[in-house]
């Protein structure tokens, strides 16, 4: 099981809840925290999670999720309100990069995700769920390329390609009726000449037998 659907599994679950999608993620500039505000558990990976409530109304959420070295289980850390979203910042608008900033109500943390591939899907599902999912004034996100805020690029793209692939299709079959027309053409050509062949053939064997 990935790391991913662990998470889903343990924390979103047993709270009736669905992770949307999750983002591995490190901070760009340390926070400087007490040693006895960490619980002493050392290092740790942190996963920035979008979750919305099975439950309707549907709640939206974002938490962040740790775990620590030398342990299978996922905790539960921070977590705010999609409403809490003041801004997303994709850092450069014009290249995929793995660096994204998100700002709310009462925190600002600067991230770097494990892959550019990996933040753009995070900040486009986010940006996907917020125009749904948004009731106060929606967040404002800057600095973040087209595709990612042109609604679900993801399953556009998967349509274009299906679309892609029917048009080739489509297109290889009617070559190919083509083809086989031209086929029954010369065919119904050659039977033609054939019976006309036998015709005269007969006509000759009677004249002959006259």
């Amino acid at each position: 099981m990935s790391a991913k659907s662990a998470i889903n599994k343990e924390v979103f679950t047993p709270q009736d809840e669905k992770m949307l999608v999750a983002v591995q993620v490190k901070r760009r500039t340390k926070k400087k925290i007490p040693f006895l505000a960490t619980g002493g558990q050392g290092d740790y990976v942190t996963y920035i999670c979008l979750s919305v409530t099975n439950k309707k109304p549907s709640q939206v959420s974002i938490t962040k999720v740790k775990q620590f070295e030398g342990s299978s289980s996922f905790v539960r850390r921070s977590q705010w309100s999609i409403d809490q979203l003041r801004q997303v910042n994709g850092i450069d608008p014009n290249r995929d990069c793995p660096e994204f900033d998100l700002m709310f109500d009462n925190a600002f943390d600067q991230w770097v995700a494990g892959s550019a591939g990996e933040k753009c899907t995070f900040v486009q599902v986010l940006h996907h769920t917020c125009q749904r999912h948004s009731t106060d004034r929606k967040p404002e996100f800057v600095n973040c390329q087209s595709k990612l805020l042109g609604g679900n690029s993801i399953l556009h793209s998967a349509a274009d390609s299906v679309s892609s692939a029917v048009q080739k299709a489509s297109q290889a079959l009617n070559e190919r009726g083509e083809r086989l027309g031209r086929v029954e053409e010369k065919t119904g050509d050659m039977m033609n000449s054939a019976q006309q062949f036998a015709d005269t053939a007969h006509k000759l064997a009677m004249k002959h037998k006259c």
